[in-house]
């Protein structure tokens, strides 16, 4: 099982998906994310995937989720470095991302961090469940 750095940058947790997840060590992964959002007081999640070429639907639900928990702890999520087949596949799949944003890399995903941040304010998250 891979182990997957989680990077702290400012108050943001930042995700490198460098390798294909199995289901086991993508569940590891969600719960390792949420306890570092948890343990650090984040406030924002940037998940890169641009290293991953496959995308299931037990992997794409798990992103969505993993985006809605992180808004339950405060947390904005941006979703970067998708490959074209990914979002083909995404969209094929019919997977609802309701709780993700998306950009094409890591500097517009922070950039978008940051406004998504700035938007919400101090005065608490406004979650869709």
């Amino acid at each position: 099982m891979s182990n997957i750095t989680i990077l702290k940058l400012k108050d943001n947790i930042i995700v490198p998906i460098q390798v294909e997840l199995h289901d086991r060590s993508a569940q590891k992964l969600q719960m390792d994310i949420l306890q570092k959002i948890e343990s650090t007081g984040a406030k924002g999640l940037l998940i890169d995937i641009s290293g991953v070429s496959i995308v299931d639907s037990f992997m794409g639900r798990l992103l969505g989720e993993t985006a809605k928990m992180a808004g339950l702890l405060g947390a904005e999520t941006v979703l970067v470095g998708m490959k074209k087949e990914v979002v083909i596949t995404l969209i094929q799949l019919g997977m609802p991302l309701r709780n993700l944003h998306t950009a094409l890399n890591i500097e517009d995903g922070l950039e978008r961090l940051e406004k998504l941040k700035a938007d919400r304010g101090f005065g608490g998250r406004k979650v869709t469940l």
